[in-house]
């Protein structure tokens, strides 16, 4: 049986040192493409057997299409989240669709508790001014996590690691999710409650749900004037859980704390990418930048060695799984 051919779609160094490294990987006969997947950049796919895609490609019904007119059988998502794919799409053209739904929780997880430190204790402010030699300490007060109410939207792997660690801390703990893990809270000490009062009572918001409808803005003006004047929010999970108007709003009007996001509701052709030599045409990304008590990382929570091999690990062995006419790893197969 001759190797199969998969097209990887944006693609950086670091994916292709994890692919090469993962094993059965030289039976794959890979297609590195650095450009992102959309309906004009599709055909490129041509003869492949399966196209591994990731969160900024545009999987939407037209570039499917093509896709599946180029012979692709199979699209593996090297993420957990797919709400870049058209779903019924997929299933309409017959296309096995599968993810890499838990790679390193505790790398997302670990993430989160740095951007939140940094920006508390203004780590980032003060290395820059370390550097100019500029050894003040003003402006750089932080405060104790200790005794501060922690909200944690969503307790699924990673959102349960980052409420465990934050009561190491010794923090209090409250946390909404629509399906409760009620031994697991009594475990750890983790309040559940209603999403207002979350809000509400929250010192330090952190999101931790996948993007859905009924997700899509969770933070918005209406949650953000419910937040405590001061708190701070931080966000690793999708961009578009926040309204960036909003936010920009909440910021200048000096009600928020700090904000700490790894992703931008538009983040599609920014992170990932080197603009330095260019003018940023994203005028909200700009102004978030102004904010100095904004922090902001460009989508890189799940960048550790483990993680990227893991995503290596479950994306060849669903890939060879079917062309071998296997079923993917349990977990891991989509269903438009």
């Amino acid at each position: 049986m001759p190797k199969p051919i998969v097209a990887v779609f944006d693609t950086k160094p670091y994916d292709r040192d994890s692919f090469a490294g993962a094993a059965r990987a030289h039976e794959i006969e890979w297609q590195f493409h650095a450009f992102r997947l959309e309906k004009a950049t599709a055909s490129s796919a041509q003869g492949a057997m399966s196209a591994c895609i990731f969160v900024n490609d545009r999987a939407d019904a037209d570039a499917l299409a093509t896709l599946a007119e180029c012979g692709v059988r199979h699209i593996a998502l090297r993420c957990a989240g797919f709400n870049n794919l058209d779903m019924a799409a997929a299933g309409q053209l017959g296309l096995c669709v599968t993810r890499v739904p838990s790679y390193s929780p505790h790398a997302v997880a670990e993430h989160t508790l740095a951007l939140l430190l940094s920006l508390n204790r203004r780590i980032h402010r003060a290395f820059n001014r370390v550097r100019e030699l500029n050894f003040g300490l003003s402006g750089l007060v932080g405060f104790d996590l200790h005794g501060k109410t922690a909200g944690v939207l969503g307790t699924g792997r990673t959102g349960a690691l980052v409420a465990q660690i934050l009561r190491g801390f010794g923090m209090h703990v409250v946390a909404y999710d629509p399906y409760p893990n009620a031994d697991w809270a009594a475990q750890y000490g983790v309040e559940y409650t209603d999403l207002e009062t979350v809000f509400r009572r929250s010192d330090i918001c952190t999101l931790h749900v996948p993007l859905t409808p009924e997700t899509h803005h969770i933070i918005n003006a209406q949650s953000l004037a419910w937040m405590k004047p001061g708190a701070v929010l931080v966000n690793v999970s999708r961009g578009a859980l926040v309204d960036t108007s909003a936010l920009i709003q909440s910021l200048k009007a000096g009600r928020l704390g700090g904000v700490a996001l790894d992703v931008y509701e538009e983040e599609e052709g920014i992170f990932f990418e080197d603009l330095s030599g260019q003018v940023l045409q994203d005028d909200e990304l700009a102004r978030l930048l102004t904010f100095p008590n904004v922090l902001i990382t460009s989508h890189q929570a799940f960048l550790t060695r483990e993680a990227l091999a893991e995503i290596a690990r479950v994306t060849v062995e669903n890939i060879l799984r079917t062309h071998e006419g296997q079923p993917p790893l349990e977990t891991t197969s989509l269903k438009g």
